[in-house]
């Protein structure tokens, strides 16, 4: 077949209203990953867990978490049924999910004390594997989605406007209308969280499987006859061979760190309820980013279009940077309780100001990574012939999680080093210095250091927009050869 012939056919293009559905799945599961910021509170105030012992338990399953990715990968990668490679894992992860949420917070607070924290492990162990089920598909299907590298970050766009309206809505949904409605974190929120968590969770799961049908067949897996034959313990050999691999799963794990920092429930309690001094002022505040975050992210999709993932990425990760450091810089200069909605300073305006810049701006890496990492899956077939998009996706998440699950931990020390050692910090405590300190390490310095180690290593990546286009290129010239592309007639 001609080289003509060969890149007209090289792309499998995807609907747009596939690509928008599909991205449901993940915003399906971060709904999960949304409420469970909140478990702190219930496994300690309700559950009467000690704050230590929670925060060591949520970072081990975060661990126990990443363990369970590579398997789940790998039986995705050896799944092909009359329902497809992935839709299966979506409906079966999200069943499980809905379950041990209902179970874990309407159970474990009724056992007696000796049995509550054996019991919360293992709901929670079993929640996971579901979530492992479900998150696997997210990465690993955007193979077979599209590898058309203008569509591709496409993802991103609809991903992003998901993740910024459920974050954002969500956090104002929770201090701004359960605790106002509730007084506290208590059974009541829990139960009206959850229940409206699991009814989304599930409607955006079926339209997502809906998006994926008609892409989750064989004609799509790879290179078909020609795909390398891959065995469990191949996981080492594709991590240490596939060097865009390693350097995005260390640029973009070190980024979630800081993020699941910034992110945490308790973390976000003592930066707006403490140190500013008014916690419905965080659903205030992300109201007022939703529109620059969302325009940040199409800016940033486009820019991707254009030149590539790579320096989408890069340009968004030093204009993150300058922003904490210049939030750090601030709250070591001025009083926080002087960024006020009814007092419109200077103050309150760089506020505003530099954390939607620092916030639109940093989650640009998180937003692209799944399609980024469905380039590198087409790096490691072209230059080995395996097709394994499960197993480069949970390769991602299992180093991935075994970082971010330190997110917990540090928390949970880091109060308790300051005195915090039988219940978290709620809106009720006073500031103190080290409080301060504390709050603005977590919040702004962490992620600081971390866009400045992410920055560094991408900037060695080697998928730029024309070595995609080679791959891409080679991919369908192989499938050419193998008979599996067949010229079109007419």
């Amino acid at each position: 077949m001609s080289t003509n012939a060969i890149n007209s056919q090289q792309y499998n293009k995807a609907k747009l209203w596939e690509i928008g559905f599909f991205a449901l799945n993940n915003t399906a599961t971060n709904l999960y990953m949304f409420i469970l910021m909140f478990v702190s509170y219930y496994a300690a105030g309700i559950a009467g867990l000690a704050v230590v012992v929670v925060s060591t338990v949520l970072m081990s399953m975060r661990i126990f978490d990443g363990i369970t990715d590579p398997i789940v990968g790998f039986m995705v990668d050896k799944t092909e049924g009359k329902f497809g490679k992935f839709r299966p894992f979506m409906v079966i992860g999200n069943i499980t999910l809905a379950g041990t949420i209902i179970v874990l917070y309407n159970v474990t607070h009724l056992l007696p004390e000796s049995v509550r924290l054996i019991f919360f492990i293992l709901i929670y162990a079993i929640h996971i594997i579901g979530y492992t089920c479900q998150t696997s598909v997210t990465k690993a299907a955007q193979t077979v989605l599209t590898n058309d590298p203008k569509q591709r970050p496409l993802f991103a766009v609809f991903d992003g406007i998901y993740n910024t309206l459920l974050f954002t809505g969500g956090q104002v949904y929770v201090a701004s209308y359960l605790i106002k409605k509730h007084g506290d974190f208590n059974m009541g929120l829990f139960t009206e969280l959850n229940t409206l968590a699991i009814i989304l969770s599930a409607v955006f799961t079926v339209l997502a499987v809906i998006g994926l049908s008609s892409k989750d067949k064989k004609e799509y897996f790879g290179l078909a006859e020609e795909t390398v034959e891959t065995k469990f313990r191949d996981f080492w050999p594709i991590l240490k061979k596939n060097k865009p691999l390693l350097k995005l799963i260390t640029a973009v794990t070190v980024d979630k760190l800081a993020f699941s920092l910034l992110r945490h429930a308790v973390v976000m309690v003592m930066l707006f309820g403490i140190l500013i001094g008014d916690y419905a002022l965080s659903g205030t505040i992300s109201m007022i980013t939703i529109v620059p975050t969302l325009l940040i992210t199409f800016w940033a999709v486009a820019k991707a279009r254009k030149t590539g993932m790579k320096k989408a990425f890069l340009f968004s990760t030093w204009i993150a940077l300058g922003a904490f450091v210049s939030l750090i810089g601030m709250f070591l200069m001025i009083d926080g309780s002087a960024i006020s909605m009814s007092n419109l300073g200077i103050a309150t305006i760089l506020f505003i100001v530099l954390y939607t810049v620092a916030m639109g701006f940093g989650q640009v890496p998180s937003t692209l990574v799944n399609p980024m990492i469905a380039d590198v899956s087409d790096y490691e077939t072209s230059t080995s012939g395996r097709y394994v998009p499960g197993m480069i996706g949970t390769l991602f998440s299992f180093i991935d999680k075994l970082i971010t699950s330190l997110a917990p931990a540090i928390v949970g020390f880091a109060v308790a080093l300051i005195g915090f050692k039988d219940a978290f910090p709620t809106v009720t405590d006073a500031l103190t210095p080290e409080l301060k300190v504390v709050t603005i390490i977590l919040a702004f310095g962490i992620p600081a250091l971390a866009l400045t180690i992410s920055g560094l290593i991408m900037s060695r990546y080697e998928l730029d927009a024309a070595k995609m286009e080679e791959i891409q290129a080679s991919i369908a010239e192989k499938k050419a050869k193998s008979g599996k592309v067949e010229q079109k007639v007419g």
